[in-house]
């Protein structure tokens, strides 16, 4: 095991630790906007941080020292300085690690394709594995949510620098570091959903596309497209230009106009192919076909994505191709038509499937202004009982009026509603067909959706929509199954379900579920809230499938997504494993091809390898689930304690650059969902979750185990039994100790004494002590992460670069505090205010995904 730990580590330290150190030289350099030496200033105060920090001095202390002796230079200025030389030295370490992904990742290994298809032929279950292959899925639903802190232009940078650092090319590195250091990371406006949309499309186009192709074309190394149809096997998903919960940007036309660049996107993707495809499809018979098809996807693709183009045809002229040269050519590069056939097969001409979203209280508001023009629904709809109005709802014969409402919300929700309509026209069905309630609470809010489409216009028997109820909240998760039983009774509502293939679909939220309930009573409510949602659905004959918003650290559901789909019990992970990908984790799991195809095999693996080859009972036990139970239990009365603290937000605000996320320009929706005093309920799980990172505490993503391991010690035997011996509650801890890996509490430890805070810093810095220790003595290890030595490596790296990132932060922060509402300091409190926005870039970036 040592041996094995020091050959990862050594392959590390050569593709990623000395090439840092050697391009960062180069980088250090370079003079900066004016200032000679920032670089070796930063180095020398990156040094002294660390060694200050050791000693026990506070941020204001360190910066005071370091200028003290340096004093030659500007203080806010330089400070600036370093804030920009250490994001950029975060994009060097990004494309290092990125560039030397197949060195330190098995491609070919365990948790691959290629493991898949060796067991298999090994074993004689090809066609098992056709079978599994036909009815599993994996989605990826790509989110606007704000944690991508990179604006495209660097974006484009890491892509090239990665490029350049594989191949070597030092000169192309030097020349790309320098247009790095002069590339402002800061956007002085926030995007519009559309420009979010317009971002994500480009991982489509750059990544996913190529990504999912080859995986296609693996599998059809193995199984012909008469033997199996790989249009589900993988989908993605997008929320940019749908997704309007608490944004009120996003309209109708921003969904229109998405729906129509996404489709343009996959048209320009297979126009290029095609392209390339033409310098060898020369032939007699062929290359008159190619040149028409050409034609064709350039008159949609650039001039009006509205031509008549559909997949079946697209299909078609490919397949006509590909038998010419069949038939009159020997097949001579048949298989690079096949490898287009595999893309047109997945990506149709959706690319990516368009979901709509909107929190809950919206529909009942939306509907009650429908009842007020008296068309559609009576003006008494207000009057009735929810069992009433779900009555009505499903009886709905008369479209509403939209000309008749002056509500822009309402207005713009029913012509949302008629958007789909045109989207699954013009993209196929798959272009849009899923639409999720958020803080969905009752059987109501799902009919309301279904009346919702009704009074737009749709037909019961011709509504091509899966209604997604969304639950969060730990009392959301407790009553989830008693309300789909609920709607299960429904006979209209079951008969939706059958022309849909008995298939629901269920989204469980991690983000506001630990922000809700902590860390542990989060993960152990929404696996109970599976295991009872699949027990209902299967009672009234549905498949459930479970769609589960993830985020990017453990405390919104992130971490080692796939060791939990693996660690699962194969009933409740069923025939899909679908999940949101959100921001930073786009382009730190899925930034480039091979990290991408790497990633979504192991989910395809997750859910089909234990299925067919080790088809082991994941189940907790009876006994087991008591002590997850009480754990869990614990753990929330822990959590609650600190939650219901009358210093929890104010703390939160005061230290943590909570107060200045919407002023970071990274996302077109709003902080919090609606305006006024700052509430939790309020508070977006990304901005919660995000401060608590950037303040190095992470609180979401531990509090609470080590308490409930403290009060269940006379079972502690048993739960070193079970971390050992069940996947899914190891994967729960390891992922706690990485949240635990990128936390810093010496860093706040000049609050321990403070006359407000020093209780509540106090007791988060205590349970941390706690949980550390229980989790050493659970793993036998002396640190975190020790079984990933080269995540833990580089979790250590990233965290000694933005060292004077947070040092500055913090200083910046107390001086904030320092100033108050005195207003004949207001432009020196700009200035830090403008400190702290400008370090969480670099910061929120470092941890790749700390948000």
């Amino acid at each position: 095991m040592r041996a094995n730990v020091s050959e990862m580590l050594g392959k590390f330290n050569e593709a990623v630790g000395i090439r840092f150190q050697l391009y960062n030289s180069l980088f250090l350099s370079l003079p900066f906007y004016g200032v000679d030496r920032t670089g070796v200033l930063l180095s020398l105060f990156n040094q002294q941080c660390a060694d200050s920090l050791e000693s026990g001095k506070s941020p204001a202390e360190m910066i005071d020292d370091f200028f003290n002796v340096h004093d030659e230079v500007d203080k806010t200025d330089l400070m600036f300085r370093f804030v920009q030389y250490a994001e950029r030295q975060v994009v060097l370490f990004d494309a290092l690690e990125d560039a030397a992904f197949t060195q330190l990742n098995d491609i070919r290994g365990a948790g691959t394709l290629a493991q898949l298809k060796n067991t298999a032929i090994q074993t004689e279950k090809l066609e098992a594995l056709k079978q599994r292959l036909s009815e599993f899925s994996v989605r990826l639903v790509l989110t606007a949510h704000p944690t991508q802190f990179y604006p495209g232009t660097v974006l484009g940078i890491i892509n090239d620098l990665t490029a350049a650092i594989a191949a070597d090319n030092v000169a192309e590195i030097d020349t790309l570091l320098r247009q790095l250091g002069r590339t402002p990371f800061f956007k002085k406006q926030k995007p519009t959903p559309f420009d979010e949309a317009v971002s994500l499309i480009w991982f489509l186009e750059n990544v996913f596309y190529d990504a999912i192709g080859a995986i296609a074309s693996e599998i059809r190394t193995l199984f012909t497209h008469e033997e199996l149809e790989l249009a589900d096997l993988i989908r993605m998903g997008f929320w940019s230009g749908g997704d309007r919960d608490g944004n009120p940007f996003v309209t109708s036309d921003t969904t229109l106009d998405t729906a129509a660049a996404l489709k343009r996107a996959v048209l320009r993707c297979y126009h290029n192919d095609l392209r390339l495809l033409k310098r060898r499809l020369t032939f007699a018979n062929v290359e008159q076909a190619v040149a028409e098809l050409e034609r064709k996807l350039y008159a949609n693709a650039y001039l009006s994505p509205e031509a008549e183009l559909t997949r079946a045809e697209l299909l078609d002229d490919l397949l006509a191709i590909r038998q010419a040269l069949v038939e009159r050519h020997d097949g001579l590069f048949a298989h690079l038509i096949d490898d287009l056939l595999n893309k047109v097969e997945v990506f149709g001409l959706h690319f990516a499937t368009l979901d709509i979203r909107q929190e809950a209280s919206e529909h009942t508001a939306v509907l009650l202004a429908v009842a007020e023009t008296g068309v559609g629904l009576s003006n008494a709809y207000a009057s009735f009982d929810d069992r009433e109005k779900i009555e009505i709802l499903l009886n709905i014969t008369e479209a509403a009026d939209t000309d008749a409402l002056t509500d822009l919300l309402a207005r713009d929700t029913l012509l949302t509603i008629k958007a789909v309509r045109r989207i699954q026209e013009l993209n196929g069905t798959e272009g849009c067909e899923r639409y999720i309630i958020s803080q969905c609470r009752s059987a109501l809010n799902v009919i309301e959706v279904y009346g919702l489409f009704l009074l737009g216009g749709w037909n019961p028997e011709t509504l091509d929509i899966d209604i997604v109820p969304l639950f969060e909240t730990i009392t959301d998760l407790k009553h989830a199954a008693g309300i789909m039983r609920e709607l299960y009774e429904l006979e209209p509502y079951r008969q939706h379900l059958a022309r849909r293939k008995n298939k629901q679909t269920i989204m469980l939220g991690f983000s506001d579920g630990t922000k809700d309930g902590g860390y542990l009573m989060a993960n152990w409510s929404i696996y109970k809230a599976k295991d009872e949602l699949t027990k209902i659905s299967a009672r009234y004959g549905v498949d459930v499938i479970f769609f589960d918003g993830r985020g990017g650290p453990p405390a919104r559901g992130g971490g080692k997504t796939h060791k939990f789909y693996s660690s699962m019990e194969q009933r409740i992970v069923g025939d899909a494993i679908q999940l949101t990908v959100q921001g930073q984790t786009v382009s730190s799991n899925f930034g480039t091809v091979d990290a991408a195809r790497f990633n979504i095999e192991q989910l395809l693996h997750a859910g089909i390898y234990n299925r067919l080859f080790d088809p082991r009972d994941h189940a907790f036990d009876g006994r087991e689930k008591d002590l997850v139970q009480k754990l869990a239990e614990h753990s929330f009365a822990a959590y609650t304690q600190l939650k219901e603290d009358p210093l929890f937000l104010d703390y939160l605000a005061a230290i943590s650059p909570l107060r200045f996320y919407s002023e970071t320009n990274i996302g077109s929706r709003p902080a919090k969902r609606r305006e006024g005093k700052l509430t939790l309920n309020d508070l977006r799980a990304i901005p919660f979750v995000g401060a608590w990172s950037q303040l190095k505490q992470n609180v979401p993503g531990f509090y609470g185990v080590g308490s409930a391991i403290k009060q269940m010690e006379n079972r502690f035997d048993e739960i070193a039994a079970m971390y050992h011996s069940n996947g899914f509650f190891k994967a729960l801890l390891d992922n706690a100790e990485m949240s635990m890996q990128k936390s810093n509490f010496a860093l706040t430890a000049f609050l321990a004494d403070d006359p407000e805070y020093g209780a509540i810093w106090q007791k988060i810095y205590g349970e941390f002590q706690l949980t550390r220790h229980y989790l050493n003595k659970l793993s036998g290890a002396d640190e975190f992460m020790s079984g990933l030595p080269v995540e833990q490596q580089s979790v250590r790296t990233r965290e000694r670069i933005v060292l004077p990132l947070v040092t500055i932060q913090q200083y910046a922060l107390a001086k904030i505090r320092e100033i108050g509402d005195d207003n004949t300091r207001s432009d020196e409190r700009s200035v830090y205010e403008k400190l702290v926005i400008r370090c969480s870039f670099g910061i929120i970036n470092a941890g790749r995904n700390s948000a």
